[in-house]
């Protein structure tokens, strides 16, 4: 006696009319898929006059439509960042060079630091940039943008800056209505990241700058003040320079001193020959007189003495008085040339920090300058204008196809109550497009076939 499968046992059990509509199950489904599907394609091509009209009018708007965009241009710039100086620059340098890209991007965010290239990429999308490209080219009237925010955006996505992470180049490219204007923006980037740059910077020799300039305003502020004082000090005591005027003092009381007292033997020699009364001893006389009063002119007295006190026959002070003239003299005049040596040495250092700080701030290195676009980047009319056909022949097909089953649908079906309101709406849009000439169109395509109106 063989053994039995229980299977087998439940198969056979199973009835013969059972089997026979578990077999015709799937076909059933099949032929009503087909079945579907050819009256769908029966109906869209019994509609098929309206599916060109659809296609030829949704063709001659977007046509029209593209005609009144404006053309878009495109500048790029090519741009190397600036090596960094530092160790860690220098050693995630070495490991982005010889790293994959992945690696390199892991490695920059286990240490914390970014690539020169992520930095300038950051900078030519930092907001103070942005601000003064939209400043500079009065993006705001041009962009019709009522806040400067919203000029920005605008500017934002107009602007593509591209990294390619193994050679390290950077790619801007800025899309404007004018190409002259496309390429000025393009090179203002440039521009006005290397101004971020040298503002921003925080080297040694711009601290050093920023402290000269400082010292040089305060030094120059001085300066001026010890000139004025000195000048008016001079101007009014008309010490021009006491060395020489003491010198010449001296010298001109000494000749006095020796033509008086040449005078007085003279003098006494006549005197011993003629009388009081002659010409020739009066002349004498009065010659002594006048080189008295010119030797007492250059010696001063003792009233005259101090420096306040000034005549107003005298020229230049006396010799009494230069000495005390000479001390305040002396003190502006070093003061003078303490501030004059203080600023031409600090003027020096500030040429020489100034060119250091030149080489220090890391500049932009353009490979391929803004150019000056010659073709339109934009807008693609063939494609919008295929695109838009294609979607309104797709879009008829659909309504037709979908309002066919609606119209299978009982009478209180939810679907069919929500797609009779809806056509109403539109039956009435119809009808305002109708009363206008230039909208007729639009109501020629919305009444759909003869069965939607049933």
């Amino acid at each position: 006696m063989g053994i039995r499968n229980p299977l087998v046992d439940r198969v056979q059990d199973v009835p013969e009319d059972h089997l026979q509509a578990a077999h015709r199950g799937p076909a059933r489904v099949f032929d009503a898929s087909e079945r579907d599907t050819s009256d769908n394609l029966r109906l869209v091509w019994e509609q098929r006059s309206l599916i060109y009209k659809v296609a030829v009018r949704a063709l001659i708007l977007s046509s029209i439509i593209v005609l009144l965009l404006p053309l878009e241009y495109e500048s790029t710039v090519s741009i190397m960042p600036p090596d960094s100086s530092s160790d860690m620059g220098t050693m995630m340098a070495a490991v982005m060079g010889k790293a994959s890209p992945e690696l390199a991007a892991l490695a920059g965010g286990i240490f914390g630091v970014k690539t020169s290239g992520a930095v300038l990429v950051d900078l030519l999308q930092s907001r103070t940039v942005q601000n003064r490209i939209v400043d500079r080219f009065n993006l705001q009237k041009l962009y019709l943008a009522r806040y400067k925010e919203s000029a920005r955006k605008t500017l934002n996505r107009r602007t593509e800056v591209k990294e390619d992470r193994k050679s390290g180049v950077i790619s801007l490219t800025v899309m404007d209505h004018s190409p002259g204007r496309a390429h000025d923006m393009a090179q203002a980037y440039v521009e006005e990241v290397n101004h971020l740059q040298a503002e921003v910077s925080t080297s040694s020799a711009r601290r050093e700058r920023i402290f000269l300039e400082q010292r040089l305003a305060s030094v120059k502020a001085d300066l001026e003040d010890a000139e004025k004082q000195f000048s008016v000090y001079a101007s009014k005591n008309a010490t021009l320079d006491i060395k020489e005027q003491a010198k010449a003092m001296v010298e001109s009381a000494a000749l006095l001193q020796g033509q008086m007292i040449a005078a007085q033997s003279e003098l006494q020699a006549l005197e011993q020959i003629y009388t009081p009364a002659n010409i020739r001893v009066r002349t004498v006389k009065a010659r002594i007189e006048e080189l008295r009063r010119q030797l007492q002119k250059v010696d001063g007295t003792d009233a005259a003495s101090s420096p306040s006190s000034s005549q107003s026959d005298e020229l230049y002070p006396s010799i009494r008085k230069l000495p005390l003239l000479g001390v305040e003299w002396m003190d502006l005049y070093r003061r003078v040339k303490v501030q004059e040596t203080v600023f031409e040495l600090l003027t020096q250092k500030y040429e020489l920090v100034r060119l250091q700080e030149a080489k220090e701030i890391p500049s932009i290195n353009v490979i391929d300058s803004a150019n000056t676009p010659e073709k339109k980047s934009g807008p693609h009319r063939v494609l919008i204008v295929l695109g838009v056909t294609f979607l309104s022949i797709a879009g008829a097909m659909t309504w037709i196809v979908g309002s066919a089953r609606v119209q299978k649908l009982n009478s209180d079906d939810p679907r069919r109550i929500i797609f009779l309101g809806t056509m109403t709406k539109l039956n009435q849009f119809q009808q305002r497009c109708a009363q206008q000439p230039a909208l007729a169109w639009m109501g020629s395509i919305m009444r759909g076939p003869r069965s939607w109106r049933s």
